[in-house]
């Protein structure tokens, strides 16, 4: 081995008694940093083309459906008239889907039925869409979004598409743009859309304006029917499904189904010309099932030739623009910048009790109105 392929630090008088040696590097070009460079530019984003996300949704592109979600979901200011152009462009493909609430307390089995039941509808030829709102975290609005790998089977079958969303604190566990997620699922050609709710209690009920049917699934043995009472949610169901009906647990669904009925019968039913029924069925072995689709589409004939199908639609889209108002009113008053100075100020009073509530709450909206008279 040559000297020179050794390092300078080497004994000269015993060369060969080293056995490292120096090997020869790569060249590098004089423009390798700026490849280098180059390399890992961030890639632009595309800008986003409402026509292009429309034709997809139209045509049942599910690729297309997912992102104009994603447009409606995003709390970003841009893309709220982005948002509202691909809705309204959508509107004339609306509304010719039956949509169904489910609710019902935390491990009534809500996922579990869902997918066994969007799995047989899915076998009918049905096209069924499955809007699942997870609890969100208080600290930091998290949320796992899980129901997606809970209903396994349904998320692999071309016909269904599930879409988790997180509640995001919303009262009754519905996303606050869920009802506009609808209708890009009703114009991707879903005729059966499913809204799971988070379950946590009487603000649930504000499901029953949002959609067709009113569905609440109970459990045996664990008080739910004074439980459905106390909360109110009784009087707002549509039809109560006992679940997991199957094995040893079968006779008390069935007698569990039997005390539902008689409370049902005492209630006045909330859709008017439909008595609300109760039901049993097992998600686990499918037996049942088709009695809740049955219930379903005798629900749905009996409305529609009453007229009472249409006309709920019409008071629901009334009721969700006066909701809208109020929360933009909410917005527009908390964002505020007079307001955000002035509201610290009184809660110190009030809290101090240098202040009544009742008139630091006319004092606040009082400046809140002169804010718009200097303008």
């Amino acid at each position: 081995m040559s000297e020179d392929r050794k390092p300078e630090w080497v004994d000269p008088n015993n060369p060969e008694g080293f056995n490292s040696s120096i090997m020869k590097g790569v060249e590098l070009a004089a423009d390798h940093n700026q490849a280098s460079k180059n390399r890992f530019v961030k890639k632009q984003r595309e800008p986003i083309s409402i026509p292009d996300i429309k034709a997809g949704i139209l045509k049942g592109e599910r690729a297309k459906l997912a992102k104009g979600i994603t447009l409606i979901e995003s709390n970003a200011a841009h893309h709220f008239e982005l948002a509202q152009e691909l809705l309204q462009s959508i509107l004339p493909h609306t509304g010719k889907s039956l949509r169904i609430g489910i609710s019902g307390v935390p491990g009534a089995g809500k996922s579990t039925f869902i997918e066994a039941f969007g799995t047989y509808l899915c076998s009918l030829g049905h096209k069924v869409a499955v809007l699942a709102v997870d609890p969100s975290s208080s600290v930091n609005g998290g949320s796992i979004l899980g129901d997606k790998t809970r209903m396994e089977e349904l998320a692999r079958n071309p016909r269904a598409f599930i879409r988790p969303s997180p509640s995001e604190g919303t009262l009754g566990g519905v996303h606050r743009k869920t009802r506009e997620t609808m209708l890009l699922c009703e114009a991707a050609g879903f005729d059966v859309i499913l809204i799971e709710t988070v379950g946590v209690g009487q603000s649930e009920a504000i499901v029953r304006g949002m959609v067709d049917f009113f569905m609440m699934l109970a459990l045996t043995g664990a008080g739910d029917e004074l439980q459905g009472m106390k909360k109110g949610i009784m009087e707002l169901v549509d039809g109560i499904v006992v679940n997991k009906a199957d094995g040893d647990n079968l006779p008390r669904a069935i007698k569990t189904r039997s005390e539902y009925s008689r409370i049902l019968h005492f209630l006045q039913p909330v859709t008017k010309g439909w008595m609300s029924k109760a039901l049993t069925c097992s998600a686990v072995t499918g037996k049942g099932i088709d009695d809740v689709w049955n219930m379903l589409q005798e629900f749905s004939e009996t409305t529609k030739q009453s007229g009472v199908f249409e006309d709920r639609r019409r008071r629901q889209s009334r009721e969700w623009f006066h909701s809208l108002i109020n929360s933009q009113l909410h917005q527009l008053f908390y964002k505020n910048s007079t307001i955000k100075q002035l509201l610290p100020v009184l809660e110190n009073q009030i809290m101090a009790g240098d202040q009544t509530i009742t008139k630091a709450v006319q004092e606040v909206f009082q400046t809140f109105l002169d804010t718009f008279e200097k303008q």
